[in-house]
């Protein structure tokens, strides 16, 4: 009994270092949501532009997320966290520094080289180091980092770049993830297990494994359809609700803190339900309500600003609720000894897949003369049935634990 509670201790204290981790490259990715009215403004750029930035952090992080599959496995998983986790820092700093588009552009697709991975290498320690029948909890707790950035580094950063300038925010995000390194470097176990079932082999033979094995592939096509039903409406919808709901730019932050203060609360909750009654069904459940948010979003005319702030918590908590299961199903769907490899190829997917929505965004939505966003229901309808065909992908993917 003591002996299964020191391993519940270190289990808890593993799981709020992930989450830290979590929280600062999540962070680093969610903040340029709301900030789009802002870099639109100071860098004179339009939903195109804004969308290549969105899209470089995405088309980095699934580059380097397909090379690093191939000897992610390969390292102490505390090395390797710490390492890319450095390499984040410094690429978030640069972000920081950036003085102009290019720069800045340049600095985001750096930024997503380790971000991307580094998001991978998390998951594939809570597949190493946590149980089955908890993993769906655990990955709640850790997923829950996003409502931590919404509920308070989105409204902090964007009140920050508001009031004083865009930069700061960044600034912000590289001081926070400085003092979890040092957290991290300190309290982190030193995890080989996966490296003792291994078995020594050229790193293509990952891929090789990856496309002869259909319940894998099925995983990763399960991934990329997701992120079209989330990333193809996302990005777009703090300018939306400037230039069509009527918000003001100082009140967009309030959408993240309403939604990252109801998901905070959701996505565990969701992910304990997960395990209890099945991570598929409860998937199934939240990704057929989510296309009812989905829908209206995309489509609000001007209401009241509580009717706005229930439309898009309602979104977020759709989107959290089913964005937990489904990586719980992924995480589960491979072996333990090629789970690292896996999950950074599978981060790839994911982040190539979000580039591609953010860009496919970019292309549909426009600006009209009266400075309106036109064709934004258009996304809303993309996402729905992308939603729709997730459903029926989850249905192939299988538990090999």
């Amino acid at each position: 009994m003591e002996n299964q509670s020191e391993n519940r201790k270190g289990e808890k204290l593993l799981l709020f270092v992930l989450a830290a981790i979590n929280f600062t490259h999540i962070m680093d990715f969610v903040i340029m949501m709301p900030m789009n009215p802002v870099l639109q403004s100071v860098l004179h750029i339009n939903n195109k532009q804004f969308s290549l930035l969105v899209a470089a952090y995405a088309a980095s992080a699934g580059i380097f997320g397909f090379v690093g599959s191939f000897f992610i496995d390969r390292f102490d998983r505390k090395t390797a966290l710490l390492a890319l986790y450095l390499g984040f820092i410094i690429s978030t700093l640069g972000c920081a520094l950036a003085q102009s588009y290019s720069l800045f552009l340049a600095a985001r697709f750096l930024a997503g080289a380790f971000g991307g991975i580094l998001g991978a290498l998390v998951l594939a320690v809570i597949g190493d180091a946590i149980p089955e029948e908890r993993r769906g909890k655990a990955t709640g707790f850790v997923m829950a980092a996003f409502s931590a950035a919404s509920i308070a580094g989105i409204p902090l950063g964007y009140f920050l770049a508001v009031k004083i300038n865009w930069h700061m925010p960044f600034f912000l995000i590289t001081a926070i993830s400085l003092a979890v390194w040092v957290v991290a470097w300190k309290t982190f176990p030193s995890l080989r297990s996966h490296i003792s079932v291994g078995i020594k082999q050229n790193p293509f033979a990952l891929i090789k494994h990856i496309f002869s094995n259909s319940n894998l592939l099925w995983a990763l096509l399960f991934t990329f359809v997701l992120m079209i039903a989330g990333l193809t409406v996302i990005p777009f919808i703090s300018d939306y609700m400037v230039k069509n709901v009527g918000f003001e730019k100082d009140q967009i932050a309030y959408i993240y803190l309403f939604g990252g203060l109801a998901t905070f609360y959701s996505s565990p909750a969701i992910g304990k339900l997960a395990d209890l009654h099945g991570k598929r069904k409860v998937f199934i459940i939240m990704a057929l309500i989510s296309i009812i948010p989905i829908l209206l979003v995309t489509n609000l005319p001007q209401v009241p600003k509580y009717a706005a702030f229930l439309v898009t918590t309602s979104f977020f908590i759709a989107f959290g609720g089913r964005f937990v299961p489904a990586m719980a199903m992924v995480t589960s769907s491979v072996e333990k000894k090629q789970r690292g490899g896996f999950m950074s190829f599978n981060s790839s997917v994911q982040q190539l897949s979000s580039a591609l929505s953010s860009l496919l965004g970019g292309l549909i939505i426009s600006t009209t003369l009266d400075d309106k966003v036109s064709g934004f229901w258009k996304l809303g309808l993309i996402a729905s049935l992308a939603t729709v065909l997730c459903v029926l992908i989850s249905m192939k993917v299988k538990q090999v634990e």
